[in-house]
């Protein structure tokens, strides 16, 4: 027994619904599943990996403050109020999250590994953890993209003499004071992380694959409603989910202004190979660099699930709504339309209105 009242890895515990993931996502649905009578650690379980409360931004480097997150949305019940803009979004995004699952009485389990989850006995899922084995009648997976940073491959990259890291392991830009980086990605990340390097470096040079679209005035509820759209049909049609932000643009705020006025934010296409010293295009351009930071955005950490053959030939689990068109009890929440914060609270609800259906149509079975 562990400090959870957890039997040993021995033994399977039955229980009503597994919750993978304690971030955005896997905090509103656990509260929904409150809300409808179920009780934490007799109906239902969070798991969480992390050390401590927070999800993925627990991870973020130092110099993204609160201030520079974009479109931060509260967790439903409990607004976040109060935040020093100038603290980074990793402490108060972390205090937050620790004071939610205080608040409503969450019992997260951490850290917990899920190493898989499979068919088990009796119509229940087994889902194999680090401190035990769970059946299950329903699962809410919840682990969002953050443990699967996306590296691109290219010629010569073994050969490189300098460093070459990735977003998940930036450290804010003070270690790069009179370096030469390169910077690769088009997103916000690659965006902040150019703009912040090129205050200290000796010099930055912008690499994306497309050429960056820039989107001006407000981001209206038609526009959310849209880009979240394009998505969602993309994983209905068992597709890997892009984030919603990738179809969104880039907005064009004062700071971008500022960078491109000056030269940050000038873009290079995407490069031919790399070489010991740099990079280098085919018409024989090259520069050369201490650091390439890849900032080449992340794929769902869905490995767990794969003995229970979700997958379509697309490569991605095709969804309807939450639901896992091949397992009416899976339900994947912050994955593809719903990754953005206020897209997981609603997924979270969604998630749990058809799980009670599921349980009140399908009686537990005892054993």
């Amino acid at each position: 027994m562990n400090d959870f009242g957890v039997e040993t890895a021995t033994t399977v515990r039955t229980i009503d619904v597994v919750v993978i993931g304690a971030g955005q996502a896997g905090l509103s649905a656990a509260y929904h599943l409150r809300r409808t009578g179920l009780v934490p650690d007799r109906d239902f379980v969070v798991l969480d990996h992390a050390p401590r409360p927070g999800g993925a931004w627990q991870f973020r480097w130092p110099s993204l403050t609160y201030g520079k997150v974009h479109g931060m949305h509260a967790l439903p019940g409990m607004e976040l109020t109060g935040a020093d803009e100038r603290r980074p979004s990793s402490e108060v995004i972390g205090a937050y999250f620790t004071a939610y699952e205080e608040r409503f009485d969450l019992r997260v389990h951490r850290p917990v590994e899920v190493s898989a989850v499979r068919e088990g006995e009796g119509g229940r899922l087994l889902v194999e953890t680090s401190e035990g084995s769970y059946a299950t009648r329903a699962l809410i997976n919840a682990t969002g993209t953050w443990d699967r940073p996306f590296w691109p491959r290219y010629q010569g990259q073994e050969t490189f003499r300098g460093r070459q890291l990735h977003t998940a392991d930036y450290p804010g830009p003070e270690e790069f004071a009179g370096q030469r980086v390169i910077v690769v990605g088009g997103g916000a990340s690659g965006t902040q992380h150019l703009m912040e390097i090129a205050e200290v470096a000796a010099g930055t040079t912008w690499v994306t694959r497309r050429e960056p679209v820039y989107r001006e005035g407000p981001f209206g509820e038609m526009e959310g409603r849209a880009a979240v759209a394009m998505v969602e049909e993309r994983v209905r049609r068992g597709l890997p989910p892009q984030s919603v932000v990738s179809v969104t643009g880039l907005p064009l705020t004062d700071a971008i202004r500022s960078a491109r006025a000056r030269g940050v934010l000038d873009r290079n296409p995407m490069f031919d190979r790399i070489t010991p010293t740099g990079v280098a295009w085919a018409d024989g351009r090259s520069v050369d660099a201490d650091v390439i930071l890849w900032a080449t955005g992340f794929r769902a950490a869905i490995d767990h699930l794969a003995p229970l053959k979700l997958r379509e030939q697309g490569g991605g689990i095709r969804v309807e709504g939450t639901r896992a068109v091949r397992d009416e009890r899976v339900h994947l929440v912050g994955y593809g339309p719903s990754a953005s914060t206020v897209g997981a609270n609603r997924a979270g609800r969604a998630a749990v209105t058809e799980i009670r259906r599921l349980l009140d149509r399908e009686p537990a079975v005892t054993t």
